[in-house]
């Protein structure tokens, strides 16, 4: 577990901003710092609905539409941290939300093609985008667990959503010696894993961590 204030600078603020993010994301152990200062500068208040701006700097997860909710700050960050993006990346993301996630990609990658089931979802996180200036994003509406073949290969991909097995398109759509990180169960119950792609293949490469995810739903999961 990384220091709770290691390498940061003087932080005061109290619950209602984004160093509370910061404090709790490097209590549960992540130690990226250029994750760290994404979240930093990247207002969680932004991408929550209306009336939840209050909780957008607790490390929890905020409903949305259609039973949803936004993933866990901590969680979301770890998930990142397992891509070890460097910043030149071509990302695919599954499960765009309302952008929170979408907007930390973003800032640590050279672009991020995101894909929502949800086409209410969608417009609202495209506007959520636009409001804090993030231009680097294709929001695309449809099946997430077909990915997005058109635009891959992907150095990095993302899914925000549980299914026993990594899709097969979202592993042909990886680039050889690139990162996958998918919660591995059948919804509510799962580890999040890190997979990696070589000349033979997805490869397990670390458990991330225990978490509980809405069912990926699609083509390649489970039935809508």
């Amino acid at each position: 577990m990384a220091p709770a204030v290691r390498g940061d600078r003087p932080e005061r603020p109290g619950p209602g901003s984004p160093a509370n993010l910061v404090r709790a994301l490097r209590a549960a152990g992540i130690e990226d710092e250029r994750l760290l200062a994404a979240v930093r500068n990247t207002p969680r208040a932004a991408f929550v609905p209306p009336g939840q701006e209050a909780a957008a700097y607790h490390d929890l997860p905020v409903p949305i539409a259609h039973d949803q909710v936004t993933t866990q700050p901590s969680l979301s960050a770890l998930m990142i941290e397992g891509l070890r993006l460097g910043g030149d990346e071509h990302v695919l993301e599954v499960g765009t939300g309302l952008g929170f996630q979408t907007a930390l990609l973003a800032r640590l990658a050279a672009d991020v093609v995101t894909i929502e089931r949800w086409p209410d979802l969608a417009r609202q996180a495209g506007h959520n985008l636009a409001g804090q200036g993030i231009g680097n994003v294709e929001l695309r509406v449809g099946d997430g667990s077909g990915g997005v073949p058109e635009r891959a290969p992907y150095d990095a991909v993302l899914v925000s959503a549980a299914f026993p097995r990594v899709p097969a398109p979202l592993a042909g759509q990886l680039r050889a010696g690139g990162r996958l990180v998918q919660p591995i169960g059948p919804g509510g119950r799962e580890e999040v894993v890190s997979f990696r792609r070589t000349e033979d293949g997805l490869e397990p490469w670390r458990i991330l961590g225990p978490a509980c995810f809405v069912r990926l739903r699609g083509r390649y999961g489970f039935t809508p």
